[in-house]
């Protein structure tokens, strides 16, 4: 019996893969067995390194607001490769302010990156999947797309949105054999997230207030998109897959009884 959570012989592209939580998708992806991998962004140094690691691993420079860049991204792929099985839509910017402080022009940046960046991947790489006879497509929300939670109002916002494309786009696509699902990350120690390169250790201290007393690693996360984009995953179409600690699941009060604070 097959292993359903390979991905051999199988095309992807990934979106914000040259560092943190894409990087680590690229590589989870590897040892799955993936045939090739298209990792996407637009830090080229960082791609280039990713993609000469790897011979299974091609660099593309793609800014995801970009709406040609795409066309031309997902038609070179299909020529290279014969075809697109996965598209895994990870690009994504994150703003801390009050919305009452923020910018008019970093949210709508905000919202071209991690909406319609999204919009455009989906747009643009379905009708290959259609002709391939189905794919699966991946989409990064956030905890912040389920619980808001205060300075990062317009990031929330966006990752509301990208829940309702994801689940708009499950139902238009599904009936095409193409699952459409989202992963909800949280508390993941990533270069947006950590700017100043803290350390795991002084970012779990950070998340003292969940159940699992700890924040993420990337390839946690990496594993959750895994599952989805496997044969594993073969019902699974709307999903929104939540990889948090617990931080969602309900208040955690440190002090009370069950709490080891």
């Amino acid at each position: 019996m097959s292993n359903p959570f390979l991905l051999t012989d199988r095309i992807a592209i990934v979106t914000g893969a040259a560092r943190g939580i894409g990087k680590a998708i690229v590589e989870t992806f590897l040892e799955a067995e993936i045939g090739h991998v298209v990792a996407a962004d637009v830090l080229q140094e960082e791609l280039n390194e990713l993609a000469e690691a790897h011979s299974r691993v091609s660099a593309a420079v793609l800014d995801v607001t970009d709406e040609q860049g795409w066309r031309e991204l997902a038609a070179a792929t299909v020529e290279a490769h014969g075809g697109l099985d996965i598209l895994i839509n990870n690009a994504g910017i994150l703003v801390f302010n009050l919305l009452e402080d923020t910018p008019p022009e970093d949210f709508r940046r905000l919202l071209d990156v991690n909406v319609n960046g999204v919009f455009l991947g989906i747009h643009t790489v379905a009708p290959h999947m259609k002709k391939r006879g189905g794919g699966v497509i991946i989409n990064t929300s956030s905890v912040s797309g389920v619980v808001p939670n205060n300075a990062t109002g317009a990031y929330g916002a966006s990752k509301f949105a990208v829940r309702g494309l994801t689940r708009s786009a499950a139902l238009e696509l599904g009936p095409h054999g193409i699952r459409v699902n989202s992963v909800h990350p949280g508390g993941v120690n990533t270069p947006m997230t950590n700017p100043f390169g803290q350390s795991q250790d002084v970012i779990d201290k950070n998340y003292y207030f969940i159940p699992l007393q700890r924040g993420c690693r990337p390839d946690e996360v990496a594993k959750g998109v895994l599952y989805l984009a496997s044969d594993a995953a073969a019902y699974c179409n709307g999903t929104e897959l939540v990889i948090d600690g617990g931080m969602i699941a309900g208040q955690y009060l440190p002090g009370m009884p069950g709490s080891l604070l």
